[in-house]
């Protein structure tokens, strides 16, 4: 295969695993304000408490392959997102401290939770104007300081999207995971999500349709529509099947994995919509990859340490796979 494009499959691979794991995580601290019976925060906090930080290594491992493999890719992003990535980051410390101390706190305890809620609230958010920026595109001349073009309707509406997408898989997760009031509460919640996000696909879906002409080539020239139509269909499936199980309790387990779909769905048509561009109309995966010696002396890593964290994901999941029991120790 070729490398580079090897190297593009890895770091989308990376991308969706971030996405999938580490969203439903801090989806938990966006849906904190919806949880403040005695006791609910205690739960909230327990059912990720073993996964939390190993969910954030695709972080670590996606931006290390943007950096060894895609520099050129790495560079435009950091220099053009520099606040909003830093807001990211300073978000995300904030919200590791928060989920540390709050176990062993007491009278500052409520302190600990805004962190965390507002910590996964500004992360989500900042993810997601990345995300639009990325889609609407970057102009070749821009900067972190000399410009906000990372500051639009449309940016500002993908990083709501992005944290409602977050929050409704923080609530199938529940859902699968809670009994009784908190499943129930987490049931209710998750319809009202689902519906935002389905609406929020189809906005994005056509906005992105109607202002890059681009992109609008790639999915209606020719019989692109008619090829491309299952991805749609499938977004329509995957939330019919997860209302229903939401509202008759049958299968637990099946709106979180329906979730995770959506997500797949939506990077899958992120994927065709700006192929092969990294940075649309600027940067192809071939114009910003690294040198061929570069690209193989970071494969052997890559074969190693992908399979590896994948291992002790599944092992992880698998070992406090069940319902959150409820206890007051810490973790």
């Amino acid at each position: 295969m070729d490398l580079p494009l090897f190297y593009f499959l890895v770091l989308g691979f990376a991308i969706f695993m971030y996405v999938s794991l580490d969203g439903f995580d801090l989806g938990i601290g966006i849906l904190y304000p919806w949880f403040d019976k005695p006791g609910e925060r205690d739960h909230l906090m327990q059912s990720i408490s073993h996964v939390w930080d190993g969910n954030e290594t695709w972080m670590v491992m996606g931006g290390a392959l943007l950096y060894g493999v895609f520099p050129a890719v790495y560079g435009t992003l950091l220099s053009t997102l520099y606040i909003p990535l830093m807001l990211m980051l300073f978000a995300l410390i904030f919200r590791g401290v928060a989920f540390e101390y709050r176990f062993k706190s007491d009278r500052s305890r409520a302190y600990w939770d805004l962190s965390f809620s507002a910590g996964s609230a500004i992360a989500a958010f900042c993810q997601g104007l990345v995300l639009g920026t990325v889609v609407q595109g970057i102009p070749a001349d821009s900067s972190a300081f000399s410009s906000l073009h990372w500051i639009t309707p449309f940016t500002l509406f993908t990083g709501f999207a992005v944290m409602a997408g977050y929050a409704m898989l923080a609530a199938c997760y529940l859902f699968m995971k809670s009994r009784h009031d908190i499943q129930a509460h987490a049931a209710n919640i998750a319809k009202t999500l689902l519906i935002t996000v389905l609406i929020a696909m189809v906005v994005v879906s056509v906005w992105t349709v109607l202002t890059q002409p681009y992109i609008y080539q790639r999915w209606f020239s020719g019989m692109n529509f008619v090829y491309l139509a299952p991805l749609p269909l499938l977004c329509l499936v995957a939330g019919v099947i997860s209302w229903k199980d939401l509202h008759s309790h049958r299968h637990e387990s099946r709106p979180f994995w329906c979730g995770i779909l959506l997500f797949l769905l939506g990077l899958a048509g992120l994927v065709i919509s700006i192929f092969p561009y990294m940075i649309p109309q600027q940067l192809t995966l071939w114009q910003a990859v690294s040198p061929k010696t570069t690209l193989e002396f970071v494969l052997p890593g890559v074969c190693i340490f992908i399979p590896i964290i994948c291992l002790y994901t599944l092992w992880g999941y698998r070992i406090f796979s069940g319902k959150v029991e409820d206890y007051r120790e810490g973790y």
